[in-house]
């Protein structure tokens, strides 16, 4: 059913307060570009939807758990096999080891295929006496500092478009292809990760994984090549409006409105004014939704959104990425978890560790340290089961790739190696070793807790 009035529609937002959208030049222009990303065909289908809201539903229970990771601004010139290819290896592996750790399926969802728009602190970017409009995301304009690539081109969301559209269908070819064939884990592996000091701990389990597929199957009689692939999912911040608004639309036999250029899409801490034109958009459309929380969130806040967005408290419509930090998170979580349980409402709760720990060195760039990642995460698992509630997933920005953006880890990376390879264009990731010894740690942590569980 779509949790729509009658009043809804795809363009309805227009008639609210619409933050963080670019300022076009050419209003025909713009027209021109909505009209035309209107007709083209769905990046998703609806029954991917439907599937995923109902895994989503199942984590909402305790019955799934959630990851969810990827860039925090695609870039057009990331659209190639070898990093396409390494982003999914490391969520495989990832999504692997928190098997281990949570004894549920997990359910992968990549930040990838449509996160071309960033939201931005600043209209304008200053350098060296010059200012000129920030860099919004590539599906807006372009990084390069000078004005004619700041300008904001209708016509990117297009290019975006058919990047999106290119992803996707090599995604689906390599899983569909035995890419993500469960009996070949060993497949996945990164070179320069093979010295990493936890690499024996993850080829243990990969081998016990593989263990566990052969029993199934000879001893359990389940049919060889039954379990061969896993599914992935894409999800983005539906950020800018009007791309959102192009690809919405109802679908046969089926009732409301679909967002059909991802399957879950989420709004930011910046947009989500339960008066705002974002709010207006999300809730009209029949997608699961995320929506971030932080410690500026307060109480009636949460609630009118949880009345606006959530109203029928179907498991698996609504998700809740909190973001704290790793000093605030103690003081601010409880009590919105106190929120929900009020309304007798059903949600996900999902950690995002990576924002609220974001921090500027001395020289000026902007990291992340691998121990508030991790302690932000640790207590956000305790701080759930204390309140009696589950923490269903979590939440990275991360890269398949050998960069350098965020201090620590195992290798212990700090200040001075940030230069060696920091190629993101707004957001700090962790990149291969780091992610998978994220994965590593929190699975540890999450067989902590069941033990805890059971003995008591």
């Amino acid at each position: 059913m779509s949790p729509a009035s009658k009043d809804w529609t795809p363009q309805s937002w227009q008639s609210k307060v619409a933050l963080q959208q670019p300022k076009y030049p050419s209003s025909e222009e713009l027209a021109s570009a909505v009209e035309e990303f209107s007709h083209l065909p769905p990046l998703v289908t609806s029954w991917e939807i439907s599937a995923l809201k109902q895994q989503l539903g199942e984590a909402a229970l305790g019955q799934r758990f959630l990851l969810q990771g990827g860039d925090c601004a695609e870039r057009f010139e990331d659209c190639n096999p070898a990093t396409i290819t390494n982003k999914l290896k490391i969520l495989l592996q990832m999504s692997l080891v928190l098997i281990q750790g949570c004894k549920k399926p997990v359910i992968r969802v990549g930040r990838f295929a449509g996160q071309y728009a960033k939201p931005r602190s600043d209209d304008f970017e200053t350098r060296d006496g010059v200012t000129l409009p920030s860099y919004r995301g590539d599906n807006i304009n372009s990084p390069a500092f000078t004005s004619e690539a700041r300008v904001p081109d209708p016509k990117r969301m297009l290019r975006a478009y058919e990047r999106a559209a290119l992803m996707l269908n090599f995604i689906r070819s390599l899983v569909r292809g035995g890419f993500a064939d469960l009996h070949h884990p060993e497949y996945w592996d990164l070179d320069f990760v093979r010295h990493s000091p936890l690499a024996a701990e993850y080829q243990n389990m990969v081998a016990g994984i593989a263990e566990s597929l052969r029993f199934m199957e000879n001893v359990l009689g389940v049919h060889p090549g039954t379990i061969e692939w896993v599914d992935f999912y894409a999800s983005h911040e539906a950020l800018h409006l009007y791309s959102e608004q192009a690809q919405t639309h109802r679908v046969p036999h089926r009732d409301g409105f679909y967002n059909l250029s991802t399957h879950f899409p989420w709004i930011g801490m910046r947009t989500a004014d339960p008066d705002g034109a974002h709010v207006e958009y999300f809730r009209g459309i029949v997608n699961p939704i995320g929506v971030k929380v932080g410690g500026l969130m307060q109480p009636d806040h949460l609630a009118r959104l949880l009345d606006v967005l959530h109203a029928d408290g179907e498991p698996g419509r609504l998700t809740l990425i909190h973001r704290f930090g790793a000093e605030k998170i103690a003081g601010s979580l409880p009590r919105l978890i106190d929120v929900v349980r009020q309304s007798g409402k059903t949600v996900l709760w999902f950690c995002d560790p990576m924002h609220g720990n974001t921090r500027t060195t001395s020289g000026g760039i902007k990291t992340r340290d691998f121990a508030d990642i991790l302690a932000e995460l640790e207590l956000a698992f305790d701080i759930h089961a204390a309140a009696g509630s589950y923490l269903g997933g979590v939440h990275f920005e991360l890269t398949g790739d050998n960069v350098t953006e965020c201090t620590g880890g195992a290798r212990g990376l700090n200040e001075t190696d940030l230069q060696r390879a920091y190629q993101s264009e707004v957001d700090p990731r962790l990149n291969y070793e780091q992610a998978l010894e994220m994965a590593l740690l929190i699975a540890r942590k999450m067989r902590t807790i069941n033990g805890r569980s059971v003995r008591a």
